[in-house]
């Protein structure tokens, strides 16, 4: 017995110091940057671990990073942002606590030295000139993460039914329908993944997706297909089969032809189970979707930029229309930058500060905001207003030397409203005498906003071959984990953006999971 019991020990002893070497063979640092004079957030600070692979802090000036090791007396953390001193954290003591940055000052020998006293035409001349030769367009690999929010909130939610010649179809009907519809709704998407083509916009892309995430509430899909369902009923009981609809908003009107289906004989034995095949079928959908859709929107968001003529960031093309000014100078990541307002002489949408090297004339930074409503629609009570867009771009070098997107956010405001009349007339053809049947009216008024924020963060761009592209093989079947609340596990051990206060809050309230 005593051989087994020993041998038994060992075992125990080798699984609990396998344990021990995963648990403690990876660790996690927190920590929220801040100007040491000011004390406000620093936000979009590289924070790298010895100088390699890193994150970007948030608008919060928050970050997250995991180190996939033991941490050593060598280890730092070496964190650079524009208009700071660089500064080195060592690892072995970290506490997570607030890490302030000292304001860097430009030495003026150092300014006139590196300006060698160009006009603002002459720089914007010289940018405009690099566009197509400081950028890699090239075949790449990027490891990144994606993160895209929407927030709607429905300022009014009324309906008005003036006539109804369907009694289950009353007021009382129509005020428990919209009062299931949230007054608030938003959803949030991550993605961590490996994105394989040419940087060039509208070039065909491969992607890996690691792993990703969908926050949403899921009991409204439930709670509007029971409506669905109680509406079938109705309408069965009331419509005929060889029946159409006929349904008029002010001058426009569209006939709808009924689905033949709801007159199905053995529907209502096997309600369960259509909506079980329907449920199903979304799934599916979603799983040979998801990842088309997705690289397809990070491709096109990473190239959406000042770079490409064809876009209404257009202060580098379209230059003439826009005011600039050499405002400062700076450094970033041992770059000297010149710092450069610009703002539109008239009818130009967007203000902003660019950052350009001083030695290729590159942009390396863009912060920009609208200064005017982007569109302004308002007709027969229908109305949309895009009023707000504002975002940040950072590029840094790859080993090429060429620069290559690091960090994009961007946020998009909208308001909308509709306040029209609507009505709904049943009509057949084939009824003696009058060939309308049923009618319905109704005023129906909403106003709502829309906000959506994206963010992207490039933490490693790799130079590959096209043949490197044509041999990697997607896993197109990619469906992501629901989930219906903020969940801080479901990312340990990963490096992403770390989540604003909205997205931490998330949490969906009286959901059966």
């Amino acid at each position: 017995m005593k051989p087994i019991l020993m041998y038994s020990k060992s075992i125990i002893i080798a699984i609990a110091f396998f344990g021990l070497s995963y648990s403690y063979g990876q660790e996690t640092f927190s920590s929220r940057l801040l100007d040491s004079k000011t004390e406000e957030p620093v936000a979009f600070a590289t924070i790298q671990f010895n100088y390699k692979s890193g994150v970007i802090s948030n608008d919060n000036g928050e970050f997250n990073i995991t180190i996939k090791r033991d941490v050593t007396a060598t280890d730092s953390l070496m964190i650079s942002c524009l208009g700071y001193e660089e500064k080195r954290i060592p690892l072995l003591n970290f506490d997570n606590s607030n890490i302030y940055l000292k304001p860097k000052t430009v030495d003026l020998s150092e300014v006139l030295v590196t300006n060698k006293n160009y006009t603002i035409d002459e720089i914007l001349d010289k940018i405009e000139d690099g566009l197509y030769t400081n950028y890699d367009f090239g075949y790449a690999k990027r490891k990144l993460f994606f993160r895209a929010s929407k927030y709607i909130h429905m300022d009014k939610r009324y309906v008005d039914l003036e006539e109804s010649t369907i009694p289950e179809i009353n007021q009382h009907f129509v005020d428990s329908l919209i009062q299931i519809i949230p007054e608030s709704i938003d959803n949030h998407t991550e993605i961590l993944g490996e994105l394989y083509g040419e940087i060039s916009r509208g070039k065909p892309q491969k992607m890996e997706i690691l792993k990703a995430s969908r926050l949403f509430d899921k009991s409204t899909e439930v709670d509007l297909n029971n409506y669905a369902e109680r509406l079938n009923g109705i309408l069965k009981k009331h419509i005929k089969r060889d029946s159409y609809f006929k349904i008029k908003s002010g001058w426009f009107s569209v006939k709808q032809d009924i689905d033949t289906t709801l007159f199905d004989e053995n529907q209502e034995k096997t309600v369960s189970k259509p909506l079980l095949a329907e449920q199903n079928k979304r799934d599916s959908i979603q799983k040979l979707n998801f990842l088309p859709e997705k690289k397809t929107m990070i491709h096109q968001f990473e190239n959406n930029n000042f770079i490409d003529e064809d876009n209404d960031l257009n202060f580098i093309h379209k230059s003439r229309r826009y005011e600039f000014e050499i405002s400062d100078y700076a450094y970033i990541d041992d770059m000297f930058v010149y710092v450069i307002t610009f703002e539109p002489k008239r009818r130009e949408d967007f203000a902003g500060t660019m950052y350009v090297n001083t030695e290729d004339f590159a942009v390396v930074r863009v912060d920009y905001n609208n200064v005017e409503s982007l569109s302004d629609f308002s007709l027969l009570g229908i109305s949309s207003k895009k009023y707000l867009k504002k975002g940040t771009i950072i590029f840094r070098k790859n080993s090429n030397e060429k620069y290559v997107l690091k960090y994009r956010d961007e946020t998009l405001g909208e308001q909308f409203g509709i306040k029209r009349p609507l009505k709904i007339v049943e009509k057949n053809k084939n009824v003696r005498g009058r060939r309308k049947q049923n009618e319905i009216k109704a005023e129906i008024h909403f106003i709502g906003r829309n906000i959506e924020k994206t963010e992207l963060v490039v933490f490693e761009t790799a130079v590959i071959t096209a043949s490197d592209y044509a041999n990697f093989k997607e896993k197109t079947l990619v469906k992501p984990t629901h989930l219906s609340q903020y969940d801080p596990e479901f990312w340990k051990g990963y490096n992403i953006i770390e989540p604003n206060k909205a997205l931490k809050d998330f949490k969906v309230l009286d959901t059966e999971n």
